[in-house]
């Protein structure tokens, strides 16, 4: 069963604060704390709800530098979509690994302290990542919009 209106209301509450007590929770969603608490654990068990996790600012941390890599993979090796990811799943600079179907067939999104930081990421982690067949950089210059919420 999908999530009905009383799901979706417990889920829009938590999505605007999800630091909120399980009370205020259960109060901005017209529901009891019971009712709350047994709705999320079943949301949980389904799948719909995977978790909560804290969301760092990474430039208040020092970070200046965003950087969007498109990459196309060499596909004459069988396993090389496995193993490029294996490999950038252990930089810890990159911050995201997305695939694709098209002429791009990864993404990742990686961050540095400044151009010198990058630079030594690059060249040192990014290059040795193996099966690389072309590589496209794009700086980032301005977050015009980050939707995490759902529209439920």
């Amino acid at each position: 069963m999908l999530a009905d209106d009383t799901d979706r209301r417990i889920l829009r509450q938590l999505q605007a604060d999800p630091a909120q007590s399980m009370a205020e929770l259960a109060r901005r969603a017209n529901v009891t704390e019971a009712t709350a608490s047994r709705r999320l654990e079943r949301l949980r068990l389904r799948g719909i709800l995977r978790g909560q996790s804290a969301v760092i600012d990474w430039r208040a941390l020092g970070y200046e530098v965003a950087v969007s890599l498109r990459i196309t993979l060499d596909k004459t090796h069988a396993r090389a979509f496995d193993e490029f990811a294996a490999a950038a799943r252990l930089v810890p600079e990159v911050l995201e690994i997305q695939t694709f179907l098209g002429r791009v067939d990864t993404r990742l999104f990686v961050i540095a302290r400044d151009m010198a930081h990058y630079q030594e990421i690059y060249r040192d982690r990014i290059l040795t990542l193996p099966h690389i067949a072309d590589l496209e950089a794009l700086m980032h210059i301005a977050e015009i919009k980050r939707g995490e919420a759902l529209p439920l």
